[in-house]
């Protein structure tokens, strides 16, 4: 499948990658080396319409597609994963449930503020215990005359201090068995018995917020209760599906950051006495590293493409994000191996996206739970 970009999509592009080089480069190994929120990034991209990009414009987006979301968070990651990835999780995880499954009182009340960047949303679905098993989830929501009571813990949460609306998952029914008796409601920063807890201390997109959302007799009114009790599990699936195919543009905006890095450095440096571009080792990793990357770009926007007609792409999305975090992991290494002594240092910035990468072979399903939806896809049932 090719992907030939419309006029709007090229403009897109073009002005998230000039926003991208004016604003969040300059703060890029800052916010990585201080564990530092970008805020006033964040502000930024709300004030030029990136925080709602997919979203229709009745409900405060700028009524793009996926396929420009993911060509956004693709140039902002060539610059700063941190930065990709909070818009990722403020759309794919923190928003989009709330698009597909919300009621339209919910899209009042909750979508607007998110799609204008007035508030920053996020996922509550990690515990302890259950990472890429779902069913372990042990965070309660209890009947009440008033609505529901959450009780336990959610870890490794992005936009966790920063964010004010989640989709949290809890399980309704102790007696349902595996991932029967899950539901997902819409819980906001403020309401009694809910808080962020400790913040972690990261590898990687470091200028990310990352931390625990902790509930204590949380009372959730009934009407921010996301869809029908009982098939929260669907629900979340169906938003990894979707969250997975922006890991991949996360990923494929720091493997083309790192070869940007790398195209530059190679001419410009010089060893026995010509280019070190001129060597055929760096021209082998180099071609390699073009290679995939034009490979991770055809699966990561065939995945949106099929998700903007409205078609299956359970598969094609986890495709996607195998390859194209497998890809970002292979080039940002080597971009380390072509600067060499400098590479290890953290002035020449190829280490941080290296170390930003990793996170994309993990979140979201893990490479190995891509494999076995990829198989299942395959396999049909036996």
């Amino acid at each position: 499948m090719s992907y030939e970009l419309t006029e709007e999509q090229q403009l897109i592009r073009e002005t998230v990658r000039a926003f991208a080089l004016k604003e969040v480069a300059p703060l890029a190994r800052l916010i990585d080396k201080n564990n530092e929120f970008p805020l006033e990034t964040v502000k930024k991209m709300a004030a030029i319409n990136l925080m709602g990009i997919p979203f229709p414009e009745k409900y405060g987006g700028a009524g793009g597609d996926e396929l420009s979301y993911i060509i956004t968070v693709e140039e902002l990651a060539r610059i700063c994963g941190s930065t990709a990835i909070t818009l990722a999780a403020h759309i794919s995880l923190g928003s989009f449930p709330i698009y597909h499954f919300g009621t339209e009182s919910q899209k009042e009340k909750y979508l607007k503020p998110l799609a204008r960047g007035e508030k920053i949303g996020g996922l509550g679905i990690t515990e302890p215990n259950a990472g890429s098993d779902v069913s372990g989830i042990t965070t309660t929501a209890a009947k009440h005359p008033d609505g529901y009571l959450l009780n336990g813990a959610k870890t490794f949460i992005t936009n966790a201090h920063v964010g004010e609306i989640f989709i949290v998952v809890a399980r309704t029914d102790k007696g349902a068995t595996a991932t029967n008796g899950l539901s997902t409601f819409i819980v906001e920063k403020g309401m009694p018995g809910f808080r962020a807890g400790k913040k972690e201390d990261k590898l990687g997109l470091r200028g990310s917020d990352t931390g625990e959302l902790i509930f204590e007799d949380c009372l959730v009114p009934e009407e921010n209760r996301l869809g029908q009790e009982g098939a929260g599990f669907k629900y979340i699936m169906k938003t990894l599906d979707g969250g997975r195919i922006s890991i991949g543009a996360l990923a494929l905006g720091l493997a083309q950051g790192a070869l940007d890095k790398c195209l530059v450095y190679v001419k410009e440096r010089k060893q026995f006495g010509q280019p070190i571009g001129s060597f055929q080792a760096i021209q082998n990793m180099l071609a390699d590293m073009v290679t995939e990357i034009t490979a991770a770009r055809h699966l990561v926007y065939q995945a949106a493409g099929l998700m903007d007609r409205g078609e299956p792409f359970s598969k094609e999305s986890a495709m996607a994000k195998l390859f194209a975090s497998e890809t970002a992991m292979r080039a940002t290494k080597n971009a380390i191996q072509i600067f060499g002594g400098y590479g290890y240092m953290t002035e020449y910035e190829v280490e941080r996206f290296y170390r930003d990468a990793k996170l994309c072979e993990i979140g979201e399903g893990t490479s190995e739970i891509q494999r076995l939806v990829i198989a299942k896809q395959v396999l049909g049932k036996l």
